[in-house]
């Protein structure tokens, strides 16, 4: 199955994602706001550009975007030249920023109203799962909405997971980054830990990660944490951002977040240290002399 789609947002998860659409044999139009990050993409991937939201979502039967954060969403589906007044009714628009539930459900609603389909589908994999067309996908909206985005989005995703209503998927995206945060702290002090006891760090994930204390971050960040490289994709500035939208939800629905709130404050730190583009794991500088 090939379709008509739309790229909009083509940073350091949307240009290859677009990518992978490209290569699957779908149509692929695309927009972003710097309008020769776009052209490159064009130079490479093929395609065409477009010159906004709207004529980037004219006449397409996919629209994904991929953008900032609520007010950027906000912009590109009902701003000027926005993506929702530009569709035919019956396409379907999926929305893989991180943000908020309550973005997700707006959009869906205005969605709806326009006859138009919305999905919520924040990802989680980093610059390396959209690389490789290795994404995991969490999903909010219509059950019907998935089966038909499912062929299209299987161009970058290993797995796609109905999570459930509007709003769903952005949830569960919060539940991804609590999790990872914790788990890195942990490594970071355990690292730490390890170094100063005067153990050799290398032994020591060998011991460890082959029983209960083993994770991807262990297996993939430890030795690059120990050696303090942090340039591997998803930066610090973004995890404080997905952090501060779970904190904020968490005072709705009455989730304990104490760990959560720590750990985004310990980022914080690391901001002040000069790494705000430092990816995740850099959380292991605030504890080396």
């Amino acid at each position: 199955m090939t379709a008509k789609v739309a790229f909009v947002g083509l940073g350091v998860m949307g240009y290859p994602m677009a990518g992978h659409l490209a290569a699957k044999g779908h149509d692929v139009v695309v927009y972003n706001r710097t309008a020769s990050k776009a052209a490159d993409w064009c130079a490479e991937y093929g395609g065409r550009s477009a010159p906004t939201p709207a004529s980037a979502a004219e006449g397409r039967d996919f629209v994904f975007s991929c953008v900032g954060n609520d007010d950027d969403i906000r912009a590109v589906m009902q701003g000027d030249d926005g993506i929702l007044d530009a569709m035919a009714p019956g396409g379907v628009v999926v929305d893989h920023t991180t943000a908020s539930a309550t973005i997700a459900r707006e959009l869906y609603a205005a969605a709806g109203e326009r006859r138009l389909a919305f999905l919520d589908a924040p990802v989680s994999g980093g610059q390396a799962g959209a690389v490789n067309g290795q994404l995991t996908i969490m999903l909010g909206g219509d059950a019907e909405t998935v089966t038909r985005a499912r062929p299209v989005m299987s161009a970058y995703a290993k797995a796609i997971t109905h999570i459930g209503d509007a709003g769903a998927g952005q949830l569960a995206k919060m539940v991804n980054q609590i999790c990872i945060g914790g788990v890195l702290q942990g490594l970071s002090e355990g690292l730490d830990f390890a170094l100063r006891a005067g153990l050799d760090p290398a032994v020591v994930i060998e011991a460890i990660s082959a029983g209960a204390a083993q994770s991807w971050q262990m297996e993939n960040r430890w030795k690059t944490m120990v050696e303090g490289k942090f340039d591997f994709g998803f930066a610090v500035d973004w995890m404080r951002k997905d952090l501060g939208i779970a904190i904020e939800e968490s005072s709705g629905n009455g989730a304990s977040l104490e760990v959560t709130r720590q750990i985004d404050r310990f980022y914080a730190e690391v901001q002040a240290l000069g790494g705000s583009r430092w990816d995740t794991s850099s959380l292991i500088a605030r504890l080396r002399d």
